[in-house]
């Protein structure tokens, strides 16, 4: 079997790794010569350094050993002890949200009659299970408004620039979402897996994230860059042949290929084959999102910034999403006394403030970190802007008829791998991958 990967993102890089592991032929066609996909480190002259995509990493098993395969283990920089404290901006000023569903109950965070909420939803019966439900409704209908505004919201705008009143939980949380149905309570469910308890270790790589995809990217041996995927064409024998900016390949033909793409990227190639799935493909949201990175003295910023960051809910009308503080939680991201903040603008919330000029977005972050952190300085150090036209697929009603159609897709041979299909993080990205290529290895009896 020979396989023909499409994307160089971490999800196919990951996938053309197992491949290779397992002596399984392969070619995977990048568009750009840099690896990595939405995994940018970028690292600029005057002493910062930025993560354009991801900022941080949940240390999964997956994850760990995929490290460790590379090398990489010396170069792992833990997140510092004060990035467990999260913060969300609750009546005009930041407050820490609690950590563990018992912390819910004793911290000053929510008010009592949320509290009770919360309580209540120990003895709340299971609602029949509907795949169209939100996380909104589903959090609203288990734990109140509250909860929901406070919590929920600034999560899901933070985490996935998505609203949860759009998201679907069983897409979205579809492990909290069976702990209902099994248990006939989330808060029971969770006490019974032990599913509150801790966090994964938050890491990052010395040098920037993309340390990993560049180390990754190195190992591959059929790893063909600068080539743009522009047609695929259907052989006598069922196979498939990839047309790239540099040629057909010579004719040569592939059992299968891995669409290791965005879903708009994707939906073009499929259109003259497989025309259903395009349209299933094409209608899959992506936000813009700019990251906004911004450097101040230290002696400028009156909060002590002990945290991961701060999240901004819709109700208390923001115009970021939020910031990560990154200076605080890792280290050499800044020159010596000063802050850095990454402030993201944008997500399905704050679709208009991403699509602004960058003059203005620069000019109304700063005007807002001054107003919550108590900054003194006029002007930013410096600041840095980075835009994502299409930035996280949305889990919502458009991804049910993704998904479908292109696990229909693989008694034809095409098979998907991207973070529209088993997650939008790093590690669902990594395990999913994995899980395809068992099936692409092993044959069609695994199920994914």
């Amino acid at each position: 079997m020979t396989i023909a990967i499409l994307g160089g993102g971490i999800s196919g890089l990951t996938l053309a790794w197992q491949l290779q592991k397992a002596g399984v032929a392969y070619d995977l066609f990048e568009a750009k010569t840099t690896p990595g996909g939405c995994l940018r480190s970028v690292s600029h002259p005057d002493g910062y350094l930025v993560e354009t995509g991801p900022n941080s990493l949940q240390l999964s098993d997956e994850l760990l050993e995929l490290i460790t395969e590379l090398g990489l283990t010396e170069d792992i920089q833990e997140a510092a002890a004060v990035s467990k404290n999260r913060y969300v901006l609750r009546n005009g000023r930041y407050q820490q949200l609690p950590g563990t569903p018992p912390a819910l109950l004793t911290n000053s965070f929510f008010s009592w009659k949320a509290k009770f909420n919360i309580l209540r939803e120990l003895r709340r019966p299971a609602a029949p299970l509907n795949p169209t439900e939100t996380v909104d409704a589903f959090f609203r209908r288990r734990f109140g408004s509250e909860l929901v505004d406070y919590a929920v919201n600034p999560f899901i705008s933070g985490i996935y620039a998505g609203d949860p009143a759009q998201l679907l939980i069983h897409k979205t949380f579809s492990k909290v979402a069976a702990l209902e149905q099994q248990y006939g309570s989330v808060l029971r469910g969770l006490a019974k897996t032990g599913g509150g308890a801790g966090r994964r270790r938050i890491i990052s790589l010395q040098g920037g994230i993309q340390r990993l995809t560049d180390t990754l990217a190195a190992r591959l041996t059929h790893r063909h860059v600068g080539r743009r995927v522009l047609a695929l064409h259907r052989t006598a024998k069922g196979g498939y042949q990839v047309q790239t900016s540099a040629g057909s390949n010579g004719g040569f033909s592939y059992d299968a290929v891995v669409l290791a793409l965005p879903t708009f990227a994707a939906a073009p190639l499929l259109a003259p084959l497989f025309p259903e799935a395009a349209a299933a493909l094409a209608a899959v949201h992506y936000p813009p999102m700019a990251a906004v990175y911004t450097a101040y003295r230290r002696a400028d910023v009156g909060h002590p910034l002990d945290g991961f960051g701060a999240l901004h809910p819709k109700v208390e009308q923001p115009y970021a999403a939020g910031s990560i503080w990154t200076s605080s939680i890792f280290p050499n991201r800044v020159p010596d006394g000063q802050v850095l903040f990454t402030t993201f603008v944008g997500g399905v919330q704050y679709e208009a403030n991403a699509r602004q000029p960058e003059t203005a977005q620069k000019a109304a972050v700063h005007q807002e970190l001054s107003r919550l952190y108590d900054i003194k300085a006029a002007q930013p150090l410096w600041q840095y802007r980075y835009l994502w036209d299409k930035a996280i697929p949305q889990y919502d009603q458009h991804i049910v008829a993704a998904h479908a159609t292109t696990d229909a897709l693989q008694a034809e041979g095409i098979w998907s791998a991207a973070n529209w299909r088993g997650g939008v993080g790093v590690p669902d990205c990594i395990r999913h991958a994995r899980h395809v290529a068992e099936q692409l290895i092993r044959g069609p009896e695994l199920e994914l």
